[in-house]
């Protein structure tokens, strides 16, 4: 049975904005920090980069929002980590839409 429209519409948006989240260099550093990193504050990131507090933590808020970093308050220090299913899934939604829009070229294995 095939997913419905309203269905297939909604995944299209989320993914869309997973893309979208991964789509500035910084946002790109900031997963590959926090991945190396287990998780990190909002101080770590800043330290590690060398960019604004406020320019991370609207960074930050963005990668949360898009579902590929957790968000984990704390009274001393929140700590933000990379949602390492979320990242799989944009993964898998890429190489899916990749197969099914370019079917001439060899399928994309997904390990």
């Amino acid at each position: 049975m095939s997913e419905s429209p309203d269905t297939r519409c909604t995944e299209n948006r989320a993914i869309a904005a997973r893309l979208a989240a991964l789509s500035h260099p910084a946002r790109i550093e900031i997963l590959k920090h926090l991945s190396a990193s287990r998780c990190c504050s909002c101080r770590e990131v800043v330290d590690h980069l060398d960019l604004a507090q406020s320019t991370v933590s609207q960074h930050l808020k963005v990668l949360v929002e898009a579902g590929l970093v957790r968000f984990e308050a704390d009274r001393q220090r929140s700590r933000y980590a990379v949602d390492h299913a979320a990242l799989a899934g944009v993964s898998a939604s890429l190489t899916q839409l990749v197969n099914s829009c370019c079917p001439s070229l060899s399928p994309i294995r997904q390990d």
